[in-house]
């Protein structure tokens, strides 16, 4: 168990540079003291640790050092490898496909025979379906203005029909479920904002540049991967049972109990918004909304809307 944590120590010390000793003992959960001997005993093995004072202080692994290759197995490469190509099938990035060059060198002779042997029995695609179109020049674009720190121009539509001219100070970039979104400081609404792709025109990566605010990527992921709970409704669905593969699809298990005359009835809270609308449209005459009365009452407006077009 010691030599799996002091393999990890090195590994996260590569990988995110400098930590503190109170990060690396609440990470793998043991006390400070332990932390230090297991630093102690990484640097008396020849892995040369440097520790640094101060507000921003805490330990690194010094920048000339190199893993070897030996503790990478030719199934972590074979990871890698995966999750490189597929990330390359969106971005067709110069830099990605040099890396993959690099992490395939790693592998020996006999290990790329293998690999070709084996064939792929994982990949990441990341490609829209049914003719989807990806704009990777724009990805590029996008992706290089935040390296750069450029400020970014386009105009925007949002879910509701909205249309906008947004200026931005560009964070990064993030595939969410089957979309790329643009995350950036948007100077119109003086907060943080994403932006899906697909929504964004007549993009300008400008010559403005602009001073990195404090707040990374990882950060604004995790801040929207929360769930607004004061923006939820509770509901009570009743579908037919011929959609029970896209109701376990949609809801948890916990949410679904079958009914006696065998359909299903489902409660779940959910945001109410238009996706939400869309959604239960989608089931046409499979779904009844139970509750709430107001939720039932826009979905039925909503249906004579679409009836009253071929009146």
């Amino acid at each position: 168990m010691k030599v799996h944590r002091l393999l990890s120590i090195v590994m996260h010390l590569l990988s995110r540079k400098r930590m503190s000793g109170q990060e690396l003992a609440n990470l793998f959960e043991v006390s400070l003291r332990t932390i230090y001997r297991d630093l102690e005993a990484i640097n008396s093995a020849g892995i040369p640790i440097v520790s640094y004072s101060g507000a921003n202080g805490g330990y690194e692994i010094m920048e000339q050092y190199q893993i070897d290759r030996q503790i990478v197995t030719f199934e972590d490469l074979h990871s890698i490898m995966n999750a490189l190509k597929g990330i390359q099938s969106s971005l067709d990035d110069p830099d990605l496909a040099d890396l993959m060059v690099k992490v395939g060198a790693l592998l020996t002779k006999s290990e790329q025979s293998q690999l070709e042997e084996a064939g792929e029995t994982l990949i990441f695609d990341t490609n829209i379906w049914r003719g989807g179109h990806v704009d990777r020049s724009m990805i590029a674009r996008l992706r290089q203005a935040a390296r750069n720190r450029f400020v970014v121009l386009f105009v925007y539509t949002n879910s509701e029909g909205m249309v906008e001219l947004r200026t931005v100070e560009p964070i990064g970039l993030a595939w969410k479920g089957y979309a790329w979104y643009l995350y950036a400081y948007c100077q119109l609404r003086s907060d943080y904002r994403t932006f899906r792709l697909s929504r964004m025109k007549e993009v300008v990566v400008s010559d403005e540049s602009f001073i990195r605010r404090d707040m990374s990527l990882e950060d604004l992921n995790a801040r929207w991967g929360k769930i607004d709970t004061a923006n939820l409704i509770r509901m009570v669905l009743r579908f037919h049972p011929r959609v029970q593969i896209k109701v376990e699809e949609y809801f948890l298990p916990e949410e679904i109990t079958i009914a006696e005359d065998g359909y299903f009835i489902v409660r779940t809270d959910h945001a109410e918004d238009v996706w939400l609308y869309g959604t239960l449209l989608s089931f046409g005459t499979d779904v009844t909304v139970l509750e709430p009365k107001h939720l039932a009452d826009s979905i039925k407006e909503r249906a004579l809307q679409i009836y009253s077009l071929y009146e």
